[in-house]
């Protein structure tokens, strides 16, 4: 299944009766949907064509179009047969351990990948290389997704401070200004600690990009610039695995695109970083 249909089924009782009736029917005619004009999906679900576009809009998409653009995407990724996520279960040999842990891996980052919408990319990329400061959050499992881009950042000489203690957060995010960005990390998208200290940067004027599993989410409703991942992997025994794999995919393409976007800029200051480390990391032996 879809990272787009599990989103819906997962959010189905949070829906407006309405959109719920338009949810069931994607959910068990999805192929049939990226062929239905919106006229004749809300026809054929018994809803309004202002219910169909509430409904794209819920679930981030620019109009139903795009939905059905990135439906049909999916849905080619999987006819392709492209392997399916597998759990975790007891007795695994280490050749197929080697292949589910791979197979999970790539289909977390295709799916991501066809997530993502190139202009928002870009204007991700675009606040990022503005702000005066960049300050960068998550806990747990998304913190070291986090702490991997904050350490990308440094290598080029951007001013920027990552945190995951949840009162550092806040009181970093009390100190913004609307100069300021802010890059919070949440798979779920419903971390308090997080979700608090976006809403603090938010009343400094500061400017918020999220990074969650795909679907409708606290966080992602109070960010500026919305990002996600692919969401297949909720709901089994997963070790916060493909999800981690993901998330660093989506941060590896900011930190490229910044670079390829102030290329003169920050190539020369990654070499400068790179030698100086090379020059006083000294082997072991001279120590």
């Amino acid at each position: 299944m879809s990272s787009i249909l599990v989103a819906i089924e997962s959010s189905m009782s949070e829906l407006h009766p309405k959109e719920q009736l338009l949810a069931g029917y994607i959910a068990a005619h999805p192929l049939e949907t990226t062929r239905l004009s919106i006229v004749e999906l809300a026809e054929r679900s018994g809803t309004s064509t202002a219910t169909v576009s509430r409904f794209c809009k819920s679930f981030h998409f620019e109009s139903f179009s795009d939905f059905k653009i990135k439906l049909s995407a999916e849905l080619a990724l999987a006819r392709s047969g492209a392997a399916s996520y597998q759990d975790i279960v007891a007795g695994t040999s280490t050749i197929e351990l080697l292949t589910a842990v791979k197979d999970n891996h790539t289909r977390s980052i295709s799916e991501t990948a066809s997530l993502l919408d190139p202009s928002v990319i870009e204007r991700a990329i675009a606040v990022l290389q503005k702000a005066r400061h960049i300050d960068i959050y998550g806990v747990a499992t998304s913190g070291v997704a986090a702490s991997d881009f904050y350490q990308k950042l440094v290598r080029i000489g951007r001013r920027a401070s990552m945190f995951t203690d949840s009162h550092m957060q806040i009181t970093s995010a009390a100190t913004l200004t609307e100069d300021d960005v802010v890059l919070a990390v949440s798979y779920s998208g419903e971390t308090p600690e997080i979700v608090d200290a976006v809403r603090c940067a938010k009343r400094q004027g500061a400017t918020v990009v999220s990074l969650t599993k795909y679907g409708p989410n606290t966080l992602a409703a109070s960010s500026d610039i919305q990002l996600f991942t692919s969401a297949l992997e909720e709901g089994i025994r997963r070790g916060d695995m493909a999800s981690r794999i993901a998330q660093l995919f989506v941060l590896d393409v900011l930190f490229t695109g910044m670079l390829s976007t102030a290329f003169d800029k920050y190539i020369p200051k990654l070499e400068e970083s790179y030698q100086r480390v090379r020059e006083y990391r000294k082997p072991s032996k001279e120590r």
